[in-house]
């Protein structure tokens, strides 16, 4: 079965495995949100069951500090995006597309992307009390995830 919700607070339905890519708990408000989604799927899984998410660390947004804003532009569309770094938790990107709709007319469509960073150091810990043992790991396998994503791998208790 596959279930949405709306994290920290919708109800997560029971489940043997919960997998998180794209850093998406890391678009939640602040870190007490994040933390409040993981006890959430921490208390879903079954015994047995398997944990596998991305989350950015600090490092995340340190790494990316003064990194230059981007465009590109092809025949029919064109991409501006603005990076920044606001707080030491806070990465943002804001991003304006333009898409060609005719001979002289263009769609403007603008796009926020807020990631509140958390220290991901802590997170296996708060999830062993609630019964998963976690590891942090740069990849979910043998690759490795930009600098300051950090994957949270594990199983809950039997």
């Amino acid at each position: 079965m596959v279930a949405r919700v709306a994290l920290p607070d919708d109800p997560i339905p029971i489940a043997d495995a919960i997998v998180g890519v794209g850093h998406a708990l890391n678009y939640l408000t602040d870190e007490a949100a994040v933390e409040r989604a993981l006890v959430a799927i921490a208390g879903a899984l079954r015994p047995g069951g398997v944990l596998a998410l991305d989350l950015c660390d600090l490092e995340y947004g340190e790494a990316r500090r003064g990194i230059p804003n981007f465009s590109r532009v092809a025949d029919d569309w064109a991409i501006i995006t603005e990076f920044s770094v606001p707080a030491p938790n806070r990465f943002v990107r804001q991003m304006a597309t333009f898409l060609r709709e005719g001979e002289d007319s263009w769609r403007r469509d603008d796009e926020r992307h807020d990631n509140v960073l958390i220290d991901t150091a802590p997170v296996p810990a708060l999830l062993a009390r609630h019964g998963i043992e976690a590891t942090l790991a740069p990849g979910f396998a043998n690759e490795e995830l930009s600098v300051g994503l950090r994957v949270v791998k594990g199983v809950k208790a039997r």
